[in-house]
């Protein structure tokens, strides 16, 4: 079940647009926009203008003409038809929300929006004003060509529609386009009307206060861009190039950046760099090096003293590296041992530590491919300074935590600022680390640092609770009972213009795009207003019609929520256990994956063709079906029941295959079989734990930790609670 790298929390990210405004710049408007005006009709669209959808009997005669209603009535609920009332009146003055003028309208102006036609989405504008969806066709028409806009009409949008997820992502599209077209006055007339910026969108933010703007605001994104090597959005690397001239950015902080682009070779921010410290460095020097790096270290010796000459043997350093760590490691060696016979050293300490840092990343880039080795660790510490980025000090400690190299897991702890520290990870391991120590001291701070975790039920909580005597219950956070939500509660999620829209929206069968994106907004919003109690009743409620997979991401966005029948639902119980017990694995981690993989919306369907509750790729489905002695059907491998024994049928098999072992089997399930055996220790057994800390993919990393952790919690409300080091136990080594 191979799949492509991708960031952390991709489920929410990629297949369900986790990002309450963020989605695909270009939105497929007519399928959506044709199955939303249909659900319209069918909720009864004067109830939703005005935000409240009524439960029971449709309205009025005139209504009925118009919108057959057919409503979803959730069990036990009997609204009282007078409250309701007098309700949706309160809420029509106070938010102004009036019926549309008809479900057509709203598809006409999709459709118009998808072929850009402006002047019909004027017309649709003022025929849809006051609706509940109201604010669709003048995004829409302001989206036909977005860098022809104005801040003044981008502003005026956002005051008409407050306090919406439309109006976040109008003026966060406006900023992005803007600060790609280098109109940074632009973005700052807007930038104070984006509060939910995504990675992207601070940084336009940040180019357009750090162009002309405000400097200190500018320096907000520092922290995210200025020393990453890794892959990040165009605005991201392009603020961090014009960074370079800020007032508040340090000369020692451009020296450090220097050492990271000379690792990364990148040409344009080597030269902005080295001129503004005062010591430009030639284009021509770096593409002679570029062209033959050997060169460069054979007349080395010979080249003048200077500081210049130090950046160039980083660079050609990193050139070599680039191509073979093993190589670039073999002549650092050779020119360490040389200079050292020298009265005069050639390589300042400073230079030699970057070196070693930078053969240190190499390598830890090539653990799949390689396999792990110790010395990642080694070079690592001989690169110890105080000019650590969060990357390399998080690839130091990784290494560290594979070989059991504690005091090394708390030298590169220490080189994380303050609050990364902090972290459950970060602090986890710390207390790992020093766990091991002979000073007792230590050893009770650990102790106490285990306690502080094990209030948590996540991964790390989980695994701190078994180190303090304690077990996880999933009876004392509620177990398997749903809460109880008033009906006042209840009524309050359809008063809410959020919440009302997204219903709406999911019930029309739309686009889960549009769906999620109100959903998520609404969960926003009342967790900003700390109302705990409309976000339960909003996933009761979303629970009981089986969205399950906004129900589980408005309790997982809660801080003090814990309600596991949300949370961690068991839809198709009797399939799941049944198939899971012919396969031979446990149910609770059969569960743990489909929760992780889909978040049980059986329609889902990744980028790259991976289906179904269980998520399982077409040629993995073939696999399956041809083991199974039947023919394939895409159609019938997407099913729920079949992908469930689908699935369930390859857990088992790549359990067996890989030393009946979960977590390299779930390592497996994500990443493939072959990177789960790759990634095993070579002699000898490792803790789960370091096994898992140490994955080369971050999306896997994460995912075997998440699947672990729904696992332990999924046993516990099937009434066979496993703690979670016995279920993730040892692995061993790969032969």
């Amino acid at each position: 079940m191979k799949k492509p790298q991708v960031a952390p929390d991709m489920i929410d990210k990629n297949i369900y647009q986790n990002d309450t405004h963020k989605s695909s710049k270009k939105m497929t408007l007519k399928k959506s926009a044709l199955s939303l005006a249909a659900a319209i009709g069918a909720l009864g669209f004067s109830q939703v203008a005005c935000a409240e959808l009524t439960w029971g009997e449709s309205g009025s005669s005139e209504q009925q003409g118009k919108y057959q209603v057919e409503r979803y009535q959730p069990d036990g609920y009997q609204p009282n038809s007078q409250q309701s009332t007098s309700q949706q009146s309160t809420f029509q003055q106070n938010n102004a929300y009036q019926p549309d003028n008809g479900v057509g309208s709203f598809t006409a102006a999709a459709i118009a929006a998808e072929r850009g036609d402006v002047n019909a989405l004027y017309n649709y504008e003022q025929a849809m004003s006051g609706g509940l969806f109201a604010m669709y066709p003048t995004y829409w028409r302001m989206n036909v060509d977005l860098n022809s806009q104005s801040p003044a009409a981008v502003s005026q949008f956002v005051r008409q529609y407050p306090d919406t997820v439309m109006a976040e992502k109008l003026a966060a599209d406006f900023a992005e386009t803007k600060a790609g077209s280098n109109d940074y006055a632009a973005v700052r007339q807007v930038a104070n009307l984006i509060t939910n910026a995504d990675d992207s969108e601070k940084c336009a933010v940040a180019l357009g206060f750090n162009n002309g703007g405000d400097t200190m605001r500018a320096m907000a994104a520092k922290s995210d861009v200025w020393l990453t090597t890794k892959k990040q959005p165009a605005l991201c690397d392009q603020l961090a190039l014009e960074m370079n001239n800020n007032a508040l950015i340090s000369n020692p902080e451009r020296v450090s950046r220097l050492k990271r682009m000379l690792r990364k070779g990148k040409t344009g921010d080597i030269m902005a760099l080295s001129s503004r410290l005062g010591m430009p460095i030639p284009y021509a020097s770096l593409s002679d090096i570029q062209l033959n790096p050997s060169s460069f270290f054979s007349r080395f010796a010979r080249e003048p003293a200077s500081q210049t000459n130090q950046y160039l043997y980083l660079y050609a350093m990193g050139r070599v590296a680039e191509k073979s760590y093993r190589e670039a490691a073999l002549q650092l060696e050779f020119d360490i041992k040389q200079d050292n016979q020298r009265s005069a050293k050639l390589l300042t300490d400073d230079t030699r530590r970057a070196a070693y840092r930078t053969l240190g990343v190499q390598r830890m880039n090539h653990n799949t491919d390689d396999g792990f080795n110790v010395e990642a660790v080694d070079w690592f510490r001989n690169s110890l300074d105080n000019d650590f980025s969060f990357e390399e000090a998080e690839y130091y400690a990784m290494a560290a935590i594979r070989f059991s190299r504690w005091d090394d897991v708390v030298e590169a702890i220490s080189r994380m600022d303050a609050e990364t520290q902090k972290a459950n990870q970060w602090q986890y391991w710390l207390a790992r680390a020093y766990e091991q120590s002979n000073d007792g001291s230590k050893r009770n701070t650990a102790k106490k640092m285990y306690q502080n975790l094990a209030k948590s039920n996540e991964y790390y909580g989980l695994m701190a609770k078994e180190k303090v005597g304690q077990r996880f219950d999933a009876s004392r956070l509620g177990g398997s009972n749903l809460p109880n939500v008033s009906s006042v509660d209840r009524a309050r999620v359809m008063q809410n213009p959020h919440f009302a829209r997204a219903f709406a929206l999911y019930n029309a069968d739309a686009s889960r795009a549009y769906a999620n994106r109100e959903w998520n907004w609404a969960v926003k919003k009342a967790r900003d207003n700390r109302d705990e109690k409309l976000i339960i009743a909003a996933a009761r409620q979303a629970y009981d019609m089986g969205w399950l997979d906004r129900a589980i991401y408005a309790i997982d966005n809660t801080d003090n929520v814990n309600s596991l029948a949300i949370s961690h639902p068991m839809p198709h119980q009797d399939a799941v256990v049944r198939y899971s017990q012919s396969a031979g694995i446990d149910p609770a981690w059969a569960y743990g994956i489909m929760r992780q993989e889909s978040r049980f919306v059986a329609s889902a369907r990744s980028n790259v063709g991976a289906s179904g509750l269980m998520q399982v790729m077409p040629d993995t489905a073939k696999y399956i079906a041809r083991n199974l002695g039947e023919t394939y059907s895409a159609s019938r491998a997407n099913s729920g029941d079949t992908n469930i024994r689908y699935g369930t049928w390859y857990m088992g098999d790549i359990f067996g295959k890989l030393n009946s072992q979960p977590v390299l089997a779930t390592a497996g399930y994500n990443a493939g079989p072959n990177n789960a055996k790759r990634w095993q220790p070579t002699y000898g057994s490792l803790a789960a734990d370091q096994y898992v800390e140490s994955i080369a993919f971050p999306e896997t990393r994460n995912y075997v930790k998440h699947v672990m952790e729904n696992a332990t919690i999924y046993s516990s409300l099937l009434g066979n609670g496993q703690p979670i080091t016995q279920r993730m136990g040892t692995v061993p080594a790969a032969f």
